[in-house]
């Protein structure tokens, strides 16, 4: 790949083709960041932000039917699994910050200008694919949650989620600024409710400790590897990595190389914080299933409105169901924002074609209440169910095709230059990259085996 241009001009849309602007170019180094030696916190404090939009998308309503169904049916085993997914999120999200950074490109527009127009026209499908599948759980966790909490039909509230599209895409208007602060608060709301949640149920301490250390069974096991790519496919997801690359774009950094090496570091520490932070939720909806529902014989539970009717009678807490609907309500609300800027992204990178917001948003949502509101209408909560676990192994299929350019980007040269990836660096990504192959060949073959 030829160097691309500095990040204060626009990107190249193939190789020797005409330069254009960047994605999200009414957002692209909007928010300043302090100049000069020293500031620390101030200059953090700038940089605070695309971490924790990247973090929603480790912590949707996907995750949470894959952590029910992996903790109920099998205790804090997949706890590991859990951690493993995390660790390798916070390695390719600091990649994605690098290329952002320091070639001034997002991963999609990195793909434009390097491969050929059929590889980046099905890498872009594929991408498409994943937001779909990812929206489709939104959908479904929203719609669910709103049964819970207001006694809404389940097709109704799949269809309602239309309207809550609109809602969401006008607080763009007040600034990408003001959009972060919103997530980080519904982040809050989600974490705040597990905290009480865990403390209600008094998880065994031993029982976590053992879950952390990867168990053989877990590839062994069919229908365990099933739950554990659902739950990497629900962890490390695709189009997060295509949306961090561009928005940590959106901070107007010094362009020099000390400018990009203290952009990369801050913004690398504001990823890993988050990601942390989405570690602590998704831990707690396995752990909470695997303390309530595991111990008391109750394996059999894998939907999210079983778990919301047994909380209550097992944990002895009126509170604790509502809770619960809560927390899934404002998981549903921070998705649906960040699933939005992703296919922008996207759609611009790969394509170069630029619909308004709200139309891409209503696409991308009509694709994912059709089947959803067919299996809620035909089959009900267990449609709903099974529907979203296997969106979650959809995304971790798709995940493959989204790492392989990104490892092979931030390790070329002549694209990062001095901030070309280390040779450890290079073995450990390559690593996570192949991990996800095999894991996902493996099963694969076992389903058609």
């Amino acid at each position: 790949m030829a160097p691309p241009p500095s990040a204060s001009s626009d990107t190249a849309a193939t190789i020797g083709a005409p330069v254009r602007r960047p994605s999200l170019a009414e957002s692209h180094r909007s928010i300043p960041v302090p100049m000069g030696k020293g500031m620390f916190w101030r200059k953090f404090g700038a940089f605070a932000g695309p971490g924790y939009l990247v973090a929603v998308g480790y912590m949707d309503p996907g995750n949470w039917a894959t952590g029910i169904a992996g903790g109920s049916a099998f205790g804090y085993t997949l706890l590991s699994v859990v951690l493993l997914s995390n660790l390798m999120a916070m390695v390719l999200q600091s990649l994605c910050a690098k290329l952002g950074i320091v070639a001034g490109l997002d991963l999609a527009q990195a793909c434009r200008a390097e491969y050929s127009r059929p590889v980046r026209l099905v890498l872009w499908f594929l991408c498409e694919i994943a937001i779909i599948a990812c929206d489709l759980a939104e959908v479904i966790g929203t719609a669910i949650a709103l049964q819970l909490l207001f006694g809404i039909p389940l097709t109704l509230g799949v269809v309602i989620t239309a309207i809550d599209v609109m809602l969401i895409l006008a607080l763009q208007r007040f600034g990408f600024r003001k959009l972060e602060a919103f997530i980080i608060a519904l982040l809050i709301i989600i974490a705040a409710c597990f905290a009480i949640e865990l403390a209600l149920a008094q998880p065994a301490i031993g029982g976590i400790a053992r879950g952390l250390i990867p168990s053989p069974q877990i590839v062994t096991d069919p229908t365990m590897l099933y739950i554990a790519i659902g739950i990497l496919g629900a962890t490390v997801m695709p189009h997060n990595l295509y949306l961090h690359s561009s928005i940590v774009q959106t901070r107007a950094f010094d362009q020099g190389a000390g400018g990009k090496k203290e952009a990369l570091r801050h913004a690398t520490l504001d990823s890993t914080i988050a990601l942390g932070f989405a570690f602590f939720i998704n831990a707690s909806i396995l752990i909470l299933a695997a303390s309530t529902f595991h111990t008391a014989g109750r394996t059999d539970v894998a939907e999210i409105q079983d778990a919301y009717q047994l909380l209550t009678p097992m944990l002895g807490a009126g509170l604790a169901s509502t809770l619960f609907a809560v927390a899934l309500l404002a998981s549903g609300q921070n998705s649906t924002i960040t699933g939005t800027l992703a296919g922008q992204i996207v759609m611009e990178g790969f394509l170069d074609i630029r619909l308004p917001a709200w139309l891409r948003r209503i696409i991308t949502r009509a694709l994912a209440i059709v089947p959803a509101a067919t299996v809620a209408a035909l089959y009900g909560e267990s449609g709903t169910a099974q529907l979203l676990i296997f969106s979650q192994v959809v995304l971790s299929l798709q995940l493959p095709f989204a790492v392989w350019p990104l490892v092979k980007f931030t390790s070329d040269r002549k694209l990062m230059g001095g901030f070309v990836n280390s040779g450890v660096l290079k073995i450990v990504a390559w690593g996570i990259c192949l991990t996800v192959i095999a894991l996902n060949l493996t099963l694969l073959v076992q389903t058609f085996a």
